[in-house]
């Protein structure tokens, strides 16, 4: 895919706390990505995995700080860090009466002057990322008019046209059937590993976490219960002490798959 020449960036998490209202939902999170890196935040549901991302992006109040490459990401003019961090929800407010191919131009609006048309070189981003993607064919279809799993790929598509440093990816796969979920995660590990993209992301289903990520953060009440390789962090005794669940962790070659037991 068309990318820009840039590095992925240094992620920190540092002292990272949030509520709704009075509820407490994060509790002095700290975690680091490194550059290239990805990292899966896994846990139960109601753990704070997607308010950890929300706060990441500056997008729900938090105490502590998080930073990119050191730079306080809360002190960052709002084009800057979008030329920094793209970020793919897990239910966005997708807009009526827009094109698919018009919605994925939108990530190009960091890198053009205020109001500017779109240049070739977008068109070519956008283009090739759709077509990465497999939702080529349905650049003229309005958006609303898309399935689910076609509607998530169109957010995960605008988000990498932003050609960023960081992807913050917000259960991506799980509008999903398995095949496109695996093409959907290849396609970022392949960013990651070829331009030094850094991803921070959570996901549901531990299996995919544990053999794409190269380390996994289990949040359990809102704070890290575990945190390092796939391995240390699936286990079948963090299993069912977090989640409730009775289940056997295979080791393979690609990393551990989780097997619900009945």
């Amino acid at each position: 895919m068309t990318t820009a020449t840039t590095t992925g960036a240094r992620v920190e998490i540092i002292d990272l706390s949030a509520s709704y209202g009075r509820t407490r939902v994060l509790d002095g999170v700290r975690l680091t990505v490194e550059p290239g890196g990805w990292l899966a935040v896994i846990g139960p549901n109601g753990s704070g995995k997607s308010t950890l991302l929300r706060c990441a992006l500056g997008l729900h109040t938090h105490d502590g700080m998080v930073r990119i490459d050191g730079v306080p990401a809360a002190g960052m003019p709002r084009r800057e860090r979008a030329r920094q961090v793209a970020y793919a929800p897990q239910s966005p407010v997708l807009p009526e009466a827009v094109s698919t191919r018009d919605y994925v131009l939108l990530g190009r609006t960091p890198h053009r002057a205020l109001l500017a048309a779109p240049r070739a070189s977008d068109r070519r981003v956008v283009a090739d990322v759709m077509e990465r993607l497999e939702i080529g064919d349905l650049a003229d279809r309005q958006l609303r008019t898309l399935s689910g799993g076609e509607q998530q790929r169109a957010v995960l598509a605008r988000a990498l046209a932003q050609q960023p440093r960081v992807l913050l990816l917000d259960e991506p796969t799980a509008a999903l059937d398995l095949g496109h979920a695996q093409q959907v995660l290849d396609l970022v590990d392949g960013l990651r590993r070829q331009d030094g993209l850094t991803v921070l992301s959570s996901l549901h289903d531990l299996t995919l976490a544990g053999q794409y990520a190269d380390r996994l953060a289990l949040l359990s009440a809102g704070r890290v219960a575990a945190e390092g390789p796939p391995d240390e962090v699936l286990t079948a005794a963090a299993l069912r002490t977090h989640y409730g669940a009775r289940a056997e962790v295979v080791r393979g070659p690609d990393g551990p798959a989780v097997l619900p037991v009945r």
